[in-house]
């Protein structure tokens, strides 16, 4: 038998912590999204001037980081990709409302 502290040990406990992290991470990208939505639908109801078009951008930096990580498992795949479509179905609602408005800025 091996002990305890052997390297499977401790590799198996640095993945835990990575699953965690990268599950803190998909929560913070649902807030991300909710707020954004937020203040778009402020931008539609006319409380502010200019869209948060940096809010978006980096948003989806964040999604395509969070994407392309491998150490995802599959449960946050699924969830992950989950997000990725609610946030596509307002990005092309925001889309649309803006076009209706004759905003070019997206």
């Amino acid at each position: 038998m091996r002990p305890i502290g052997n390297k499977l040990y401790r590799e198996s406990a640095t993945r835990l912590e990575e699953a965690v992290a990268l599950d803190q991470e998909i929560l913070r990208l649902e807030d991300s999204i909710r707020k954004l939505k937020i203040d778009f639908d402020i931008f539609f109801n006319g409380a502010t001037k200019r869209p948060p078009l940096e809010a978006r951008a980096r948003l989806e930096s964040n999604l395509k980081r969070i994407s392309d990580d491998r150490a995802l498992t599959y449960a946050q795949r699924y969830r992950l990709t989950s997000i990725v479509a609610r946030y596509t179905s307002y990005r092309e609602l925001w889309r649309r409302n803006l076009k209706a408005r004759g905003d070019d800025l997206i």
